[in-house]
């Protein structure tokens, strides 16, 4: 079933950009309209614009916000490198936070630190699918622009006054502004770019006065808009799949010596990750299963090549973050980062992945050393 579907999905990604390509209309357009219309409805914003680049979307973010040149940001050190290099190209100065080992992600207490370091504004990245005690850091009053790329898809739970549940919210709709990176490993991909998102109307009002100035040569091109909108429309069914067999790789791992992050709430167990019930009112939505990290008790280029005797790829889980960036100058100051850094691994966690491939993974990861 997981190859079935695969391929059709995968037929239908192809037919997309081939359509873009036979009617020769590559660059931004009516695909890109599509595709942003796709955005507001998934993630419930009230206003989107598709950008080439994720410092394109940082840049018209700041300038919606008026925050003046020279002014710090905070951001974490397992975020992607792009942040770094970006606040310092606009202008501003970067301060960057070490993390809760337990999760990768900043915490209130962390943020706070940040804060009287003299940060002005937090880019938060949800790393992992793990979405942050979002809540208590918006409570420090620091301006917040979130950075969904790998926490797409995540809702975490509501309660009302009484203890009941209610509708939970979404990533992407905490922050003033959300970025939603569409890289190659990003949980939604169009082969490179950036969406970003105002969450409200009163920012998109001031939001849209800048990105209706926004030259074609920044706007997302219709051929990768393609693409992004066929994983959008596909992507409750890939995350059913990608929980499952997150959920086997989790059971597996559950009694052995190396250690899984903590998430806003545990997969299901389940015996098959394809035949099993695949109802999406069956799948919890608190964490996006974007991929599986794996923090090791023995050596990082051990376990890469003991995988790779096994034609399984591992692939260090923070090697593209700003702690690989500015490991020299960041090493004393953020120290979980760094060990994460040295010991995080990912394994390969795709709704393509087939049976035969899921099971070479599972013996893999149950036999590591």
């Amino acid at each position: 079933m997981i190859q079935t579907y695969s391929t059709t999905i995968r037929r239908k990604e192809m037919d997309a950009v081939l359509t873009c390509m036979v009617d020769e209309k590559i660059g931004p357009g009516e695909l890109n309209t599509r595709f942003i219309q796709q955005i507001k409805e998934f993630f419930g914003c009230d206003g989107a614009v598709a950008l080439r680049t994720p410092a394109s979307a940082l840049k018209y973010a700041l300038r919606a916000m008026d925050l003046p040149a020279g002014e710090s940001i905070l951001i974490s050190a397992l975020a992607p490198a792009w942040h770094y290099q970006a606040v310092e190209d606009l202008g501003y100065k970067p301060i960057v936070l070490d993390v809760d080992d337990s999760n990768g992600l900043v915490t209130k207490e962390i943020v706070h630190k940040g804060i009287l370091e003299g940060g002005r504004l937090l880019l938060l990245h949800e790393s992992m699918g793990i979405m942050p005690e979002i809540e208590e850091i918006i409570q420090l009053r620091i301006p917040v622009i979130e950075d969904v790329s790998k926490s797409a898809g995540t809702v975490l739970p509501a309660f009302d006054e009484n203890g009941n549940s209610t509708t939970g919210r979404k990533a992407g709709s905490f922050g003033i502004f959300s970025i939603l990176t569409l890289e190659e490993h990003d949980v939604i991909t169009a082969g490179g770019g950036a969406v970003l998102m105002a969450p409200k109307r009163r920012e998109w009002i001031v939001l849209k006065k800048y990105t209706d100035e926004v030259a074609r040569t920044e706007l997302l091109p219709d051929i990768n808009c393609a693409l992004g909108w066929v994983q959008l429309k596909e992507f409750k069914h890939n995350e059913i799949t990608r929980k499952k067999i997150f959920g086997l790789f989790q059971k597996t791992c559950m009694a052995g010596k190396h250690k899984m992050f903590v998430r806003n709430s545990f997969v299901s167990d389940t015996e098959n990750p394809v035949e099993n019930n695949d109802s999406e009112e069956n799948i919890d939505s608190t964490s996006t299963m974007c991929c599986f990290p794996l923090v090791l008790t023995s050596s990082l280029k051990d376990v890469k090549q003991y995988a790779a005797k096994k034609d399984i790829e591992v692939l260090p889980a923070y090697e593209d973050s700003v702690i690989a960036l500015k490991q020299e100058e960041l090493s004393e100051k953020c120290i979980k980062a760094k060990s994460l850094f040295l010991r995080c691994a990912l394994f390969p966690l795709y709704p393509r992945l087939t049976h035969s491939q899921v099971a070479k993974i599972v013996k893999v990861l149950n036999t590591l050393p």
